[in-house]
């Protein structure tokens, strides 16, 4: 087992980990900033290092500085949380070069799934459908009209690199198309470094199930079941829950387990170890696809531990240091129902403006059921050059309709003053009816925002 791992991430990601080490006994190291010099996770960390000024760029994202932190503390291990480095193959092998165990996929199978274009041929070698689309990256934009011709619109114009919606377009003919390629490389080039794009069918108005994976380095792969990710804006979720309510009408019902076996095809195809995530959508014809492979934990990772009790960042842990996973397929059982809301400190009616600043007063809620991830604090200011995320709000019942009731209840007791946040527009959610009856799609947000209801939420607020 590992004595000293250090956490090449910040905020609740951060505390996760290191909370998860210090059930281990097994001593952190924190990296920050000067930006997050307050962050909470510098403070309960055994050890801290400053690696750099406010931006990722000069910071979190720096290879070298993060290595020679490692170094300087002596630690086993870096566990790169999600986002930052966490999918980046030539960190792993830095890492590895240096006699630091990476706790995340070998960089082979990241390799195998470097980008969505790769993940995409490797759903096909394993048998797992896939949109019909270009058959690599689209180098001009006489070649993604070609593909648009072959396919038909509504097409997608994704990045290869990165995730979090960015470097995505929908297009519906050639002059949106035009416009669109440009756009989708021009804003991936800025996110990823990475201006490398492909085409594929736009499934429209889908559902979109994720299947949670670990594996060992023995060979042992399992599924720990899905989660339904649809509550998204701009292709960024915002409300996570396991069980998916789409499984349990009729023409679904034999889908759970179809996909469960897809995820693991491509995980056993990819060679993949540790935790990670494949993502499918689905129509509702019944129809469905492969989306791509996540390298690494997710954000709405928690619902997951709730109603299974699996403990995925120790998983992560253990099988880093080379242990064998403790349980098989046939050990995992599902018990109840969890939600995950993301509290952002955004102002969902200005199409999701990010609100970093100053938070006056934090109250998180609790009570049974109820589980908060963050690293907020009252008095605690909010960069404005990261992700906009506050916390997780996590709610768990005997079944969905708990659930959802102790998620209402929860974000009524969230408090936080000082900056805009989007637990107004949770509570919306939640008290849609069309989320209580669970035959929400990927749209569901766009028509809230819209028309009347918009008004009606904003005078809720």
């Amino acid at each position: 087992m590992f004595e000293k791992i250090l956490v090449a991430n910040r905020g609740e990601i951060a505390m996760r980990v290191i909370r998860a080490c210090r059930e281990l006994n097994i001593k952190t190291v924190a990296v920050y900033s000067k930006a997050d010099a307050n962050s909470m996770h510098v403070q309960v960390a055994d050890e801290a290092i400053c690696i750099g000024e406010g931006p990722s760029t000069d910071s979190y994202l720096r290879i070298d500085r993060i290595i020679s932190a490692a170094e300087i503390a002596d630690v086993d291990a870096i566990h790169p949380g999600y986002g930052f480095l966490s999918e980046n193959a030539h960190f792993a092998d830095v890492c590895e070069s240096c006699n630091i165990r990476f706790i995340g996929p070998r960089s082979a199978a990241m390799n195998a799934l470097h980008d969505k274009s790769s993940s995409r041929n490797l759903a096909k070698k394993a048998g797992v459908p896939t949109p019909p689309g270009s058959e690599g990256l689209v180098e001009t934009e006489q070649e993604a009209l070609s593909v648009a011709k072959r396919i038909g619109y509504p097409i997608m114009i994704k990045a290869v690199a990165g995730g979090g919606g960015r470097g995505m377009r929908a297009a519906h003919n050639d002059i949106s198309l035009v416009k669109g390629y440009h756009a989708a490389r021009t804003e991936a080039e800025k996110a990823f470094g990475n201006s490398g794009v492909y085409i594929e069918k736009l499934i429209e108005n889908p559902h979109h199930i994720e299947f949670q994976i670990l594996g060992d380095t023995k060979g042992n792969i399992i599924h720990l079941g899905e989660r339904d990710c649809s509550i998204q804006r701009r292709n960024q979720k915002l409300i996570e829950e396991t069980p998916s309510p789409l499984f349990d009408r009729k023409d679904f019902k034999d889908h759970r387990k179809k996909m469960g076996k897809a995820a693991l095809r491509i995980a056993e195809v990819a060679g993949y170890t540790n935790a990670g995530t494949v993502e499918f959508i689905a129509d509702d014809a019944g129809n469905f696809y492969f989306l791509e492979v996540n390298k690494r934990i997710q954000v709405e990772h928690p619902i997951t531990e709730e109603v299974t009790g699996v403990d995925l960042v120790k998983q992560q842990i253990l099988i880093a240091s080379g242990e064998k996973l403790s349980i098989s397929q046939g050990d995992v059982q599902f018990k109840g129902h969890s939600i995950e809301a993301r509290i952002n400190a955004e102002n969902p009616f200005d199409d999701f403006r990010p609100s970093p600043g100053r938070i006056e007063m934090y109250y998180a809620p609790g009570g049974r059921g109820v589980r908060v991830d963050s690293h907020a604090y009252a008095g605690y200011t909010i960069p404005p050059y990261y992700d906009s995320m506050i916390g997780k709000l996590i709610t768990y019942g005997k079944d969905r309709a708990d659930a959802m009731d102790k998620m209402s209840r929860a974000l009524g007791e969230y408090m936080i003053t000082g900056v805009k946040t989007t637990i107004p527009f949770s509570q919306a959610i939640l008290q849609d009816p069309d989320f209580r009856r669970g035959t929400y799609t990927t749209a569901f947000v766009e028509r809230l925002l819209t028309g009347a209801r918009r008004e009606l939420i904003q005078e809720q607020a």
